[in-house]
Protein backbone atom coordinates (compact mmCIF):
# COMPACT_ATOMS: atom_id res chain seq x y z
CA UNK A 1 0.00 0.00 0.00
CA UNK A 2 1.32 3.40 -0.67
CA UNK A 3 1.86 6.41 1.30
CA UNK A 4 1.08 9.90 -0.07
CA UNK A 5 1.33 13.00 2.06
CA UNK A 6 -2.16 15.52 2.32
CA UNK A 7 -0.12 18.22 -0.36
CA UNK A 8 1.18 15.79 -2.37
CA UNK A 9 -2.67 14.00 -2.54
CA UNK A 10 -4.05 17.42 -3.42
CA UNK A 11 -1.76 18.34 -5.89
CA UNK A 12 -1.93 14.86 -7.92
CA UNK A 13 -5.22 13.84 -6.77
CA UNK A 14 -6.53 12.81 -10.34
CA UNK A 15 -3.29 10.72 -10.54
CA UNK A 16 -4.06 8.89 -7.83
CA UNK A 17 -7.99 7.74 -8.35
CA UNK A 18 -6.38 6.53 -11.72
CA UNK A 19 -4.17 4.42 -9.37
CA UNK A 20 -6.87 3.36 -7.21
CA UNK A 21 -8.86 2.47 -10.31
CA UNK A 22 -5.54 -0.03 -11.20
CA UNK A 23 -7.11 -1.79 -8.06
CA UNK A 24 -4.13 0.25 -5.41
CA UNK A 25 -4.60 0.94 -2.01
CA UNK A 26 -3.01 4.50 -0.96
CA UNK A 27 -3.17 6.17 2.54
CA UNK A 28 -3.20 9.95 2.66
CA UNK A 29 -1.08 11.01 5.48
CA UNK A 30 -0.88 14.72 7.28
CA UNK A 31 2.37 15.27 9.49
CA UNK A 32 3.29 11.83 9.16
CA UNK A 33 -0.61 10.51 10.74
CA UNK A 34 -2.47 8.11 8.55
CA UNK A 35 -5.66 9.86 7.79
CA UNK A 36 -7.70 8.73 4.79
CA UNK A 37 -7.17 5.47 2.60
CA UNK A 38 -7.92 6.17 -1.27
CA UNK A 39 -9.23 2.26 -2.29
CA UNK A 40 -10.61 0.75 -5.28
CA UNK A 41 -14.95 0.00 -5.10
CA UNK A 42 -15.57 -3.43 -6.73
CA UNK A 43 -18.75 -3.63 -8.96
CA UNK A 44 -21.43 -4.93 -6.13
CA UNK A 45 -22.46 -8.52 -6.61
CA UNK A 46 -25.41 -10.38 -6.14
CA UNK A 47 -23.87 -11.55 -3.37
CA UNK A 48 -23.40 -8.45 -1.44
CA UNK A 49 -26.88 -7.70 -1.75
CA UNK A 50 -28.06 -11.04 0.07
CA UNK A 51 -25.31 -10.38 3.10
CA UNK A 52 -27.14 -6.74 2.75
CA UNK A 53 -30.91 -8.15 2.93
CA UNK A 54 -29.91 -10.48 5.52
CA UNK A 55 -28.46 -8.24 8.03
CA UNK A 56 -31.88 -6.01 7.32
CA UNK A 57 -33.95 -9.14 8.43
CA UNK A 58 -31.77 -10.20 11.58
CA UNK A 59 -32.32 -5.88 13.08
CA UNK A 60 -35.67 -6.36 12.06
CA UNK A 61 -36.74 -9.48 13.59
CA UNK A 62 -34.34 -8.15 16.71
CA UNK A 63 -36.79 -5.01 16.93
CA UNK A 64 -39.54 -4.84 19.08
CA UNK A 65 -42.00 -2.11 19.92
CA UNK A 66 -42.20 -2.40 23.66
CA UNK A 67 -45.49 -3.19 25.86
CA UNK A 68 -47.68 -1.88 22.88
CA UNK A 69 -47.81 -3.08 19.33
CA UNK A 70 -47.83 -0.97 15.92
CA UNK A 71 -51.78 -0.34 15.58
CA UNK A 72 -51.56 1.07 19.36
CA UNK A 73 -48.63 3.34 18.95
CA UNK A 74 -50.51 4.63 16.11
CA UNK A 75 -53.66 5.03 17.32
CA UNK A 76 -52.42 6.36 20.80
CA UNK A 77 -50.99 9.48 19.22
CA UNK A 78 -53.94 9.88 17.19
CA UNK A 79 -56.16 10.48 20.57
CA UNK A 80 -54.59 13.39 21.74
Amino acid sequence: MATVGSFEAKTKFAELLARAERGEHITITRRGKPVAKITPIGAPTVEDGEAILARFKAARAKATLGAMNWKEMRDHGRKY
